[in-house]
């Protein structure tokens, strides 16, 4: 096996890692969110909203690893790392926007009760 045989295999694991971690998650929060609300427990849907949104956030943390392991070790032209320019660039948005939604917050400001380190 190559080298670039072995990276390839490797990014393809991660890649299958990020979409069992979005699946399980997708699953894990629907059947919280279903047990919370046959038990009408408050704030059912923010909390799976959150949930999903965690989930998704580790999976494509775990997509974006996949992709500069293959861009960068595999074929570092620049139009391969051009793309993975965009494919980061728009999956930080993403996160950026997922952890907004989750938190309330940007990922930049202080939790409310956090002092100044």
């Amino acid at each position: 096996m190559q080298f670039s045989d072995a990276i390839e295999l490797v990014g393809k694991g991660i890649d299958s890692a990020g979409v069992a971690v979005l699946v399980a998650g997708a699953a894990i929060a629907a059947s919280r969110a279903a047990r919370n609300a046959r038990m009408r427990e408050p704030d059912t849907y923010r909390r799976f909203r959150q949930q999903l949104g965690r989930s998704i956030l580790l999976g494509l943390e775990l997509l974006v690893a996949a992709d500069i392991i293959r861009t960068v070790a595999v074929t570092p032209t620049l139009s391969s790392v051009a793309v993975l320019a965009l494919i980061v660039a728009i999956r930080t948005f993403l996160s950026f926007s997922l952890e907004l939604e989750i938190s309330g917050r940007w990922p930049w400001q202080h939790q409310p009760g956090q002092a100044d380190a």
